[in-house]
């Protein structure tokens, strides 16, 4: 029931602002002359589309928040004047009160702010939609960002997910097969997952740590990538403190040449990045629209990027990681024969899938792409049509990577406005080119007998007496064996004497019971 009735609010809310527009341009049709009267009453309709459409996902809830997010990167599919106000949906969500705010650190770390801090701005630098920052200094001296979880935050996304998980099973009631294959609630359950990870501020911090660890010092790639420090003792699970980052934001172009930021340069240097982390860490920042990228105008640190917001991060295993990486290969080397196959090697297609015929398909959507700048490519639009052609062999949406594609949407929006020159393709072909070579070659060889040799070196020692545990293990069980055909061959032997001895006995009574008769 109140699925029902957020439904019916949501509903309402986009109604009131007029988002029906979008689906139905054109009011003179006579069953929406109603709706064409009620709108000269409202005043929201007075206000431009871009903004009716952020106001009404503002008061929708954070999920509809992050999807206008997702969007705001897509200036190449949602007009510009819609984009722009979508941007501000990345870090100026109306804040909560600052009162609310102090309670709930104080509540939390069980100090006063004033003990806790030399200074705390009570003003928040940035709101979104899960929670909101301050920036203070500790007594130390340090200066660090305060990110406090929005009051009440639980019951709100658990409405928007109830919801998805009800218009999840609509769509696998009524979408048939192709609504069955895009196995929508387990994409749902999905984003549940990585959402209540986002209202667990440990769990944020956790991830936080971590990419700092693969990236820091001692990594080999601490000119790439620059990760706050966690401050865990003013840390928990609705309040995340870390060290405050300098920068510029990413969308700001023009302060970053002013800066002396190399533009083109910084462009591929992010793909580069969101590559590493997927395919040598399997472990990505899955939540980088432009409000959560900074880059440093530090002259020691010049042109790196910054990441900030850790509540979303994918992890891929083993096995998605190289078909990822193989995948991509063949895609940049054009050898679709090999995409057909893994899709049937992996069972993403099914078993009996003509290889030629999927070949052929792929073939068909990505061959017109290559070759071009990526101001000519809209990656959107090839997964679309990848999508629209699957259809026609049952390709199954896998869950675990709609992170991943979600990321790699937002790597293209921030490539596509920085350098929209920038060829993906030859961009990210080099370094999966190395990335097989070190797994598969003699690099990954010695890399695994590494890793191996900590199981090797405590299993070798304890060679000898496996062995002659094995030895005498056999040598009983082939005494066994003897030692039951040996009584086996005697049970027989007794089968075949007592057989003996009853036709024995059988005749010997009939040849007494003839003389016997006879004698009569």
């Amino acid at each position: 029931m109140n699925t029902f009735f957020h439904l019916i609010r949501i509903l309402f809310i986009s109604f009131r602002y007029g988002l029906d527009e979008f689906l139905t341009p054109s009011l003179n049709r006579p069953l929406l002359f109603f709706i064409k009267k009620f709108r000269f009453f409202n005043k929201k309709l007075q206000l431009s589309r871009g903004k009716r459409l952020r106001l009404s996902f503002e008061l929708m809830g954070p999920i509809f928040i992050k999807f206008g997010q997702l969007l705001s990167t897509r200036r190449d599919l949602i007009p510009l004047d819609i984009v722009k106000e979508l941007e501000l949906l990345q870090d100026q969500v109306p804040p909560f009160l600052s009162s609310k705010s102090i309670e709930i650190i104080e509540k939390s770390l069980g100090k006063s702010t004033n003990c806790l801090f030399a200074k705390f701005e009570t003003i928040p630098i940035a709101s979104a939609s899960i929670a909101q920052v301050h920036f203070a200094v500790l007594h130390d001296g340090r200066e660090v960002a305060v990110k406090v979880l929005r009051p009440n935050m639980k019951s709100t996304v658990e409405k928007d997910l109830s919801l998805l998980y009800f218009l999840a099973r609509i769509i696998e009631r009524l979408g048939g097969d192709d609504g069955r294959r895009m196995k929508p609630k387990e994409v749902v359950d999905e984003f549940d997952r990585h959402l209540h990870d986002e209202l667990d501020l440990v769990k944020e911090a956790s991830n936080c740590s971590q990419l700092r660890r693969n990236f820091g010092s001692g990594s080999g790639r601490e000119s790439m990538l620059i990760i706050p420090e966690v401050i865990w003792e003013y840390t928990c699970s609705n309040v995340f403190t870390m060290q405050r980052m300098h920068g510029i934001p990413i969308g700001k172009i023009d302060q970053l040449r002013r800066a002396g930021v190399d533009i083109p340069a910084l462009a591929r240097r992010g793909v580069e990045i969101f590559f590493t982390q997927v395919f040598s860490d399997g472990f990505f920042h899955a939540d980088m629209h432009p409000g959560n990228i900074y880059v440093s105008d530090d002259p020691n640190t010049l042109g790196q990027y910054i990441a900030l917001d850790f509540g979303i991060v994918g992890s891929l295993s083993e096995f998605d990681k190289n078909y990822l990486a193989q995948n991509f290969l063949a895609f940049f080397r054009r050898d679709y024969r090999r995409v057909a196959q893994l899709h049937i090697e992996c069972g993403w297609v099914p078993s009996n899938t003509r290889e030629e015929e999927l070949e052929g398909a792929i073939r068909a959507v990505c061959e017109p792409y290559f070759d071009r700048a990526l101001s000519e490519i809209s990656l959107g639009k090839i997964l679309l049509t990848l999508f629209q052609t699957s259809r026609r062999f049952n390709v199954e949406i896998q869950p675990q990577l709609v992170l991943l594609q979600k990321t790699l949407l937002n790597i293209e929006g921030l490539g596509r406005q920085l350098d929209p020159s920038l060829d993906l393709w030859k961009t990210a072909k080099p370094f999966l080119e190395k990335w097989i070579k070190n797994r598969i070659g003699i690099c990954g060889f010695n890399k695994s007998l590494k890793i191996e040799m900590v199981q090797w070196s405590q299993i070798l020692p304890m060679f000898p007496r496996l062995i002659y545990e094995n030895i005498k293990k056999q040598n009983q069980t082939q005494l066994l064996l003897a030692e039951t055909s040996r009584l086996r061959l005697l049970y027989e032997n007794i089968n075949r004497l007592l057989i003996l001895f009853s036709i024995i006995g059988f005749g010997g009574t009939i040849v007494i019971g003839t003389i016997l008769f006879l004698k009569n």
